[in-house]
């Protein structure tokens, strides 16, 4: 099994990447493969809402100068997702946010190939706006119909500078914990799905309430 971890902080070893380290660590030790992948330093365009990659189906959007293509068949791939932001005023970085949006309209556009992957989410903060942000994420993976594992609280770790989050012992705890209930979560679904069909996927009903 396997999952990918995408980092939208910018700093390599900051505090969003040490959470989700926190986590990755409880996946490994439960045997699951993790691959984390890092944006935040990227220059990434946001979604200019074209809708080529609902003509084409190619499982692509029409950008092709950055990394979003080239994660998309990892993720197909993938059993679980995880992503961490760090908070800027209060909500997610600017880099993720393009990401996510992207990605996700590429999947929505293509069959949903989010659907029934195990997804969590983890955000960093110095003080205030981790849960906005955390809820942000979570959106997307709402959306996409993806299982989201819980933890003993809320996804978020506090911390300023490189290094201040591991002082935060509860938050610590917390994404460990979410890393043993999200490795848990992904098995029992694997097992599951060897013994009871999974659930038909609808086609989407959209509503315009503009006439």
């Amino acid at each position: 099994m396997k999952v990918i971890a995408i980092n939208g902080s910018p700093r390599k070893k900051g505090n969003t990447a040490f959470a989700m380290q926190t986590v990755i660590r409880e996946l490994e030790d439960a045997g699951i493969e993790v691959e984390l992948i890092h944006i935040g330093h990227l220059q990434l365009r946001g979604c200019i809402a074209c809708g080529k990659c609902s003509v084409t189906k190619n499982k692509r959007c029409i950008t092709t100068d950055d990394i979003v293509n080239e994660v998309i068949p990892k993720i197909i791939q993938a059993d679980g997702f995880l992503i961490g932001s760090p908070v800027y005023w209060s909500g997610m970085n600017g880099t993720m946010k393009a990401f996510l949006d992207r990605l996700f309209y590429v999947s929505s556009a293509n069959g949903n190939f989010f659907r029934h992957k195990v997804g969590a989410a983890v955000a960093a903060v110095r003080r205030s706006g981790g849960i906005p942000t955390l809820e942000q994420l979570n959106k997307y993976l709402q959306y996409a119909e993806m299982f989201i594992p819980a933890s003993n609280y809320w996804g978020v770790i506090h911390g300023r500078t490189e290094g201040e989050a591991q002082q935060d012992q509860e938050g610590v705890q917390i994404m460990r914990i979410l890393g043993k209930n999200m490795a848990w979560l992904m098995k029992a679904i694997d097992l599951a799905k060897q013994q009871i069909p999974m659930p038909e996927q609808e086609p989407k009903v959209a509503m315009n309430f503009i006439r």
